[in-house]
C-alpha cells in the first residue's frame, strides 16, 4: 500500500523524490544543493541501513574500551602499585629478582617505575603459554624487590589481560587478522554517514537560520519528526568527534593505513627511529650474548664483568645504560629495549602517551656505554607527530579520564544516532495495513538529477577515495551492483503487471 498521503502529512520533506519522472524531466535537471541532495539522501540511507550493524559493534565495543584504563587500575591494583619507600633498589637487582622468580623466556625490555609507588616491570619473550604478540610483564617492588605477580601484557601502553581482551574485541572480535575488516569498514564508511548526515540536517535547517533549530532538538515534534529532530541535533554535536574517530581509526587498519603510511613515507613523514648498530670494535664483546636468556647477565648483580661467553669486553649493565638515557634528558617513563643480537645497541626510549607527550629515544652501545644515536619527538615530522597526537586521543591516553569520557560520550551518542537511524526506518513502514514491513527506501536514479559538469568530476573524487580507502570502494561497488540487480528485477516485475492494450 502506497504510503504517500501519510509521509506527505507527517514529514513533506522526507517524501520520496519524484525522481526520473515525466513532470521532472519536462521541468529540467536540479542545480545546486537540490541536485545532489536525492544522492546523499539514498547514500545515507543505505550506509545506515547495511554499515549501521559494524557501526554499533565498534560504538558498543570502543565504550567498553574507554573505561578499560580506570578497570585495569582496580582489578590489578596489587601488580601496578606499592607502599612508597625512601631508598630504591638499582635496576639491575630488581631485574634480578624478577628473573629468580621467573626464569622462563628471555628478557625483552624493563620499565622502571616511573612513581615511589608503582612498581618496575620486567617484560619476558618467548615465555610458554604466552603468545607471541603478547610479553609476560614481571611486577617488582623498586623499594623491597620482592615479586608481586606477572601478568600477560601488550602493545606500548602495557595493556594487561582485561584491556587486552577489551581491546582485541574492539579492534577484531577476536577474530584475529580477518577480524580486522570489520572495524576498518566501519570506520571507512563513519566519516561518510556522518558527512552525509551533517550534510542534509543543515540542508533541511537552511531555512531556519536560528542556531537553536540546527543544533537543538525540537521538543514539540512529535513521531518520526521527533526522532528526525533529536538524531539531527545529536548529530550535529557529534560530527566532528566522529569525523576523528574515522580518519584515526584507519591510520593503523591494514589495507587504509598500508596506503596512509606509503603515503607518509613518500612525503618523508614517517616515524623516525634511532639506529641500534654499534661500532665494529665493539660488536665482538660478549656481553649482549648472554642478554636475552639473562639469569647472568653481566650487572645483573651490580658488578662488572660476568659474560657468561668468558669474552674480553662485559657488557656495561643495564644501571649504567640508564645512567646514560638520563644524562640526554630521558625522564620517566621510560623503557630499556635490550641488544637483540652482538651487533646492537640498547634502546632506551619514553613511553608518555599523555599530555605533553614524551617520545624520544636514545641508542646506547652495550661495551661502552655511551650513547650513539638520539631521536627526538620535537624533531619528528608533522605527520608523524600529528599521527601519534591522533592515536593517542583515539585510544583514550593523551588527555587521561577526560579524554576517556570524551570518547564514551561520543560512542554513547553513536550508538543512540543508530538506534534512532533505524528507529525512522520503521516509522516510515505503511501503517494501513497488517503486514511487516519497513520503511521504504530513497526511490533510485538521483544521480540523473546531477549536472555533467559536476557528475564527471564526483566520480573521479570516489574513484580516488575508493583505491585510498579500499573497504569503502568495495563495499560501494557492491551495493551499486546490488541496487542495479534489484532496479532490473523491480522493473521486470512492473512491466509484467502492466495491462496490456490491444488497438
Amino acid at each position: 500500500m502506497s504510503t504517500e498521503p501519510r509521509l506527505a502529512s507527517s514529514d513533506a520533506d522526507d517524501a520520496p523524490d519524484a525522481v526520473g519522472s515525466g513532470v521532472q524531466r519536462a521541468a529540467g535537471r536540479r542545480t545546486g544543493w537540490s541536485a545532489l541532495r536525492p544522492l546523499v539522501r539514498r547514500l545515507h540511507f543505505y550506509a545506515g541501513v547495511l554499515i549501521a550493524p559494524f557501526l554499533l559493534v565498534t560504538a558498543v565495543t570502543g565504550l567498553l574500551y574507554a573505561g578499560a584504563f580506570q578497570a585495569e587500575k582496580v582489578v590489578y591494583a596489587h601488580e601496578l602499585s606499592v607502599p612508597a619507600g625512601e631508598h630504591t633498589l638499582p635496576l639491575s637487582r630488581q631485574v634480578a629478582a624478577a628473573r629468580k622468580a621467573h626464569p622462563e623466556g628471555e628478557i625483552a625490555a624493563v620499565r622502571p617505575a616511573p612513581q615511589p609507588d608503582e612498581t618496575t616491570r620486567v617484560l619476558l619473550a618467548d615465555v610458554p603459554g604466552v603468545s607471541a604478540e603478547h610479553q609476560l610483564a614481571v611486577f617488582v617492588d623498586p623499594h623491597t624487590g620482592s615479586v608481586r605477580g606477572a601478568l600477560p601484557t601488550y602493545g606500548a601502553t602495557g595493556a594487561l589481560p582485561l584491556r587486552t581482551w577489551l581491546d582485541d574485541l574492539h579492534r577484531n572480535l577476536h577474530l584475529g587478522d580477518s577480524g580486522r575488516l570489520y572495524s576498518e569498514l566501519a570506520a571507512s564508511w563513519l566519516w561518510v554517514v556522518a558527512g552525509g548526515g551533517l550534510a542534509l540536517w543543515i540542508g533541511r535547517k537552511r531555512t531556519n537560520r536560528r542556531l537553536r533549530a540546527l543544533a537543538l532538538p525540537d521538543r514539540t515534534a512529535t513521531g518520526r519528526r521527533r526522532t528526525l529532530s533529536w538524531h539531527g541535533a545529536v548529530g550535529v554535536w557529534a560530527a566532528v568527534g566522529l569525523f576523528f574517530l574515522s580518519a584515526t581509526g584507519l591510520t593503523w587498519s591494514t589495507y587504509a593505513g598500508g596506503n596512509i603510511d606509503e603515503l607518509r613515507q613518500a612525503l618523508g613523514q614517517a616515524t623516525p627511529t634511532v639506529s641500534t648498530a654499534v661500532a665494529e670494535d665493539h660488536a665482538h664483546h660478549g656481553g649482549s650474548g648472554g642478554m636475552a636468556g639473562m639469569p647472568d647477565m653481566p650487572g645483573m648483580d651490580g658488578k662488572k664483568g660476568g659474560a657468561a661467553s668468558g669474552s674480553a669486553a662485559a657488557d656495561v649493565g643495564i644501571d649504567k645504560v640508564l645512567g646514560a638515557a638520563r644524562a640526554k634528558g630521558l625522564s620517566d617513563p621510560v623503557e630499556i629495549g635490550l641488544p637483540t643480537d652482538k651487533g646492537t645497541a640498547y634502546v632506551v626510549k619514553q613511553v608518555q602517551r599523555s599530555w605533553p607527550e614524551k617520545q624520544d629515544a636514545v641508542a646506547v652501545d652495550p661495551g661502552t656505554g655511551k650513547v650513539t644515536d638520539v631521536s627526538r619527538f620535537a624533531d619528528y615530522p608533522v605527520l608523524a607527530q600529528l599521527t601519534r597526537y591522533g592515536i593517542d586521543l583515539h585510544t583514550g591516553t593523551l588527555f587521561g579520564i577526560v579524554n576517556q569520557l570524551a570518547l564514551a560520550a561520543l560512542a554513547l551518542a553513536l550508538i543512540f544516532l543508530i538506534l534512532w537511524g533505524y528507529r525512522m526506518w520503521w516509522q516510515r513502514r505503511p501503517t494501513r495495513d497488517r503486514t511487516l514491513s519497513f520503511g521504504r527506501p530513497v526511490p533510485r536514479g538521483a544521480w540523473r538529477q546531477i549536472p555533467l559538469p559536476v557528475l564527471i568530476p564526483l566520480v573521479l573524487v570516489v574513484a580516488v577515495v575508493g583505491w585510498a580507502v579500499p573497504l569503502l570502494g568495495i563495499s560501494l561497488v557492491a551495493f551499486l551492483v546490488v541496487d542495479l540487480a534489484f532496479g532490473v528485477v523491480a522493473r521486470r516485475r512492473a512491466a509484467a503487471a502492466s495491462p496490456v492494450t490491444v488497438d
